[in-house]
C-alpha cells in the first residue's frame, strides 16, 4: 500500500528520485499518466491493469468518456527506474503537472502522486480546512 508524504527535487534532466516505500510498492516497472487537480498518477502494472478493464468498459459513443480516455491514455508511460531510484519524467509530464525543482510525492493506496511543492501546499490546506464537510458528504459510502 502506498502512504505517506515525501518531498524530492526534479533535477534539470527531468529526474526525480523516488522514496524507496514507494519503490517497494511500484515494482520496477509502473505506469505514469497525468492525474486530476493537475498532478501526475503512477500506478504498478497491476493496478493499471485493474484500472485498465475498467476504462475498456466505458461507452465509446459518450463524447466525456472519449475524452477521458483519450486525455489519460495519450500522456500515459512506462517507467523505470535508474541505479540511484530515479525515474525520468517526460516533458509533457512536468508541464501538466508544472513541476519546478520542488516536488511533492503522496502515496494515496493504490498509486502515487507528483505534484508542484507549491501548488501540493494550496491543495493540503485546501483540504484540512474542509475535511470535516467532506467526512460528511462520505457517509453513503460507509465510512
Amino acid at each position: 500500500m502506498l502512504l505517506g508524504e515525501y518531498q524530492h527535487n526534479l533535477d534539470a534532466k527531468g529526474r526525480l528520485i523516488i522514496p524507496a516505500k514507494f519503490r517497494k510498492d511500484l515494482g520496477q516497472e509502473f505506469i505514469l499518466t497525468r492525474g486530476l487537480d493537475g498532478c501526475i498518477f503512477g500506478y504498478p502494472l497491476s493496478e493499471w491493469q485493474k484500472l485498465e478493464a475498467k476504462l475498456t468498459q466505458l461507452p465509446l459513443n459518450k463524447k466525456d468518456a472519449r475524452t477521458f480516455v483519450r486525455f489519460f491514455y495519450s500522456a500515459a508511460t512506462e517507467a523505470t527506474f535508474d541505479k540511484q531510484g530515479r525515474i525520468n519524467l517526460p516533458q509533457t509530464l512536468i508541464t501538466h503537472a508544472k513541476l519546478e525543482k520542488s516536488c511533492v510525492l503522496v502515496g494515496v493506496s493504490n498509486r502515487i502522486e507528483i505534484w508542484n511543492a507549491v501548488q501540493w501546499q494550496q491543495v493540503d490546506q485546501q483540504m484540512s480546512e474542509n475535511f470535516d464537510d467532506i467526512s460528511e458528504n462520505l457517509i453513503d459510502f460507509d465510512l
